[in-house]
């Protein structure tokens, strides 16, 4: 790793607030990168190995914040933490960028606070788990929202530790976009927990060569989202249907009978089979799954 200092000294200056998994990810990052970088966390221990690969602490919240020339990036906990980190700091002038993960809208208080107190801000959604973190060949990245220029401005920074995209000038749309992705993660994974429940008792059955299937399985289908997203777009959801919901909700049975032979609770897919049996009985058999999302927002 290069620790030169005048090489360090032509990059910008980082300053970083917290040192979780992830914001330990990030300062090494920024340090193999070459930046000059000034950290502080709760617990001043977990900087040690930082400090040996070259940054410097700050003794306070306050004190790294007010000695920052470059951006102050946040990774803490939650919500709360921020507030109560920023809490009596200066921020006038300062750079901001939060990549604790939160809502939209915690997002959008956030950032009128900020600006209220002199501050330019983004707030960000790293969509990646700290091995990748300073690993482009992994593909993780991080959404931004909020001031475009200051993205702009330290854009070269922001993808030093991973990819950088913004998502629009609503600070709300990184934490919705990172939102929304999680949400679909967690319905996968709820899928494949039920499609290795409904295998796991079967002594014979090789569980490694399954998981091929399933994951083939799940990417081919990944491209429905392309054809969810148009019909949304179009208003028309029976724009491209192959499978229609009248045929896909009547299939249902079937997979909950093969639950009940299994000996397999169902809860993970009902919920959703519920949805579109109310879709159907409303008279829209003939479309696809999109009508589905209008009845989870109530409309």
């Amino acid at each position: 790793m290069d620790h030169d200092t005048s090489s360090r000294s032509s990059r910008t200056p980082v300053t970083l607030l917290g040192l979780g998994d992830m914001g330990t990810a990030l300062a090494h990052a920024w340090l193999a990168a070459g930046h000059p970088l000034t950290v502080w966390n709760r617990t001043p221990a977990k900087a040690g190995a930082l400090v040996r690969e070259g940054a410097r602490t700050a003794p306070t919240p306050a004190a790294a914040i007010a000695s920052a020339t470059g951006p102050v990036v946040l990774c803490l906990l939650d919500d709360a933490s921020v507030t109560e980190v920023l809490d009596g700091a200066g921020l006038g002038g300062k750079d901001l960028v939060n990549l604790t993960t939160g809502t939209p809208e915690q997002a959008r208080d956030l950032a009128r606070r900020s600006e209220a107190r002199g501050a330019r801000f983004l707030d960000g959604g790293i969509m990646a788990v700290p091995p990748m973190i300073g690993r482009p060949e992994t593909g993780g990245y991080v959404f931004y929202s909020g001031d475009r220029e200051l993205f702009e401005r330290h854009r070269e920074t922001l993808e030093a530790p991973a990819g950088a995209r913004f998502t629009g000038t609503d600070p709300g749309h990184a934490a919705l976009h990172d939102v929304a992705l999680l949400s679909a993660m967690t319905g996968m994974f709820a899928g494949i927990a039920h499609a290795f429940a409904l295998v796991d008792d079967e002594k014979d059955l090789d569980r490694t060569a399954f998981a091929a299937l399933l994951t083939d399985w799940l990417r081919a289908m990944a491209g429905s989202a392309q054809g969810m997203a148009a019909q949304l777009e179009s208003g028309d959801y029976t724009e491209g249907v192959v499978s229609n919901l009248a045929m896909m909700a009547a299939g249902n049975d079937t997979l909950l009978a093969a639950a009940a032979d299994q000996s397999v609770d169902p809860r993970l897919l009902t919920p959703y089979m519920d949805l579109m049996r109310r879709r159907v009985t409303q008279g829209h058999g003939a479309e696809g799954l999109a009508g589905t999302v209008g009845l989870l927002r109530g409309v």
